[in-house]
């Protein structure tokens, strides 16, 4: 194949999905819990572990792996001009604590099947292609999630990020030095000419509509915030109904009402009540103090804008209605996000020439292509779970799907790093 960065019907390849499974299963050993699933927690002597065997099979393959100041890992595969910026794909490797083998990890893994595939076909490459495996995409033991792609894209001071503790008062400088990730190469982000990531969808959407690849569009707008309702506590018997000041009501009404209003924004509205703490919490006392979170998503930054504007009218109306007292903080902001719509194409046109049955989606959850997204050209492709099921060690993914997302991923890294010779 003469130097070419265009996706054609005579020159797609696959990669090799019994190789890519093998993969996943050998490297899923490290934390693998009895339900099936993964606890391998950022930073941890597990983390190291897997660390340690992806660098080993980079090497195997042929990559120069480095390791910069906040523990990112970047293989690279030399191109034929490797003063060109890489083509860059990846996701990561740590879990939550009662995680699956396949978030984060399918990422990593359909990105290092990609430079075998290209190692086993001889084919060079004009830029060249880097894996990147980020550090604590998760965030379940240092806060906040996406903390490795966040400072190598300027989203997170570096010294704040090292400094973080966990529960124990281990820093994640501390951790880093123990697991002997430490590195020294620089935080700052080098260029990059494009950035895919290869995931699964973590959502129920393309197995019920019986695709096998997701063309991710863009990433769903998140806005949080920690609501703390105050009333007051009294005897559940003797205080009547309409003299109490009764948290529980309001925060429940306030239930309600983030449902309907994520509703009244479909296709793309969200709406989410994960906690709400009741205090004291005994039968027979009226509750005086109801802390609870919210969180809003919409691909559409004036309608996520809307949802909190109607969110904050509904407040003002509770407090009045029942006499309480309520303060609602931010915790969170993430802006909706469109992801370059050449990227986009490639993807979509990889699975077409594939003959992967594939639709457009948004991504509801964050991922690192979301700050890669701000620096550079970037896209995602997602595969699906069975039931939608993630963030659980029930989480489960098909061979064949799993192979099909990692072939349309080999042909758009091809696609934009250019190639030189196919064998």
């Amino acid at each position: 194949m003469n130097k070419s960065t265009f996706l054609t019907k005579d020159n797609v390849i696959k990669v090799n999905s019994d190789r890519l499974w093998d993969s996943l299963m050998t490297h899923g050993k490290i934390g693998h819990t009895e339900k099936g699933g993964l606890n391998r927690l950022a930073l941890t002597e597990l983390d190291k572990q897997g660390r340690d065997l992806f660098k080993k099979w980079c090497e195997e393959a042929g990559c120069k792996v480095t390791i910069d100041e906040i523990g990112n890992m970047f293989a690279r595969r030399a191109g034929r001009d490797d003063s060109l910026p890489p083509v860059m794909t990846g996701s990561h490797i740590d879990t939550q604590p009662t995680g699956g083998k396949f978030d984060g990890c399918f990422g990593v893994m359909a990105g290092l099947e990609a430079i075998r595939t290209l190692n086993d076909l001889k084919i060079e490459t004009v830029a060249p292609i880097e894996v990147v495996a980020w550090t604590n995409e998760e965030g379940s033991r240092f806060p906040p999630c996406m903390m490795g792609s966040g400072v190598f894209t300027g989203k997170f001071p570096l010294a704040e990020a090292l400094s973080t503790c966990d529960e124990a008062g281990v820093s994640v400088k501390e951790a880093l030095i123990q697991i002997g990730y430490d590195g020294s190469k620089s935080h700052i982000g080098h260029a990059a000419t494009a950035y895919f990531e290869a995931h699964i969808e973590q959502g129920p959407v393309l197995e019920d509509q019986a695709k096998q690849v997701g063309v991710v569009i863009g990433a769903l707008g998140q806005k949080w915030f920690d609501i703390e309702i105050t009333g007051v506590e009294a005897h559940a018997g003797p205080t009547p109904m309409e003299l109490r000041k009764d948290a529980s009501l309001a925060g429940a009404e306030l239930i309600l009402f983030i449902n309907s209003i994520a509703i009244s924004h479909a296709p793309h509205g969200r709406g989410t009540v994960g906690c709400f703490d009741v205090f004291p919490s005994s039968r027979n006392v009226i509750p005086g103090t109801v802390k609870m979170t919210a969180d809003l998503r919409h691909l559409n930054e004036p309608e996520l804008d809307e949802m909190v504007s109607s969110l904050r009218l509904k407040i003002d109306e509770l407090i009045s209605k029942y006499e309480v007292n309520i303060i609602i903080t931010p915790t969170a902001d993430f802006p909706p996000i469109a992801f370059d719509s050449n990227c986009v194409s490639s993807v979509r046109d990889a699975a077409d020439l594939l003959g992967y049955p594939n639709m457009d989606v948004v991504s509801g959850a964050g991922h690192d292509a979301i700050f890669m997204a701000d620096v550079t050209s970037a896209g995602m492709i997602f595969v699906p779970c069975e039931g939608g099921i993630s963030h659980n060690e029930l989480e489960r993914a098909d061979i064949e799907d799993l192979g099909a997302g990692a072939s349309v991923l080999l042909n758009v890294l091809l696609s934009s790093a250019g190639v030189i010779d196919h064998e």
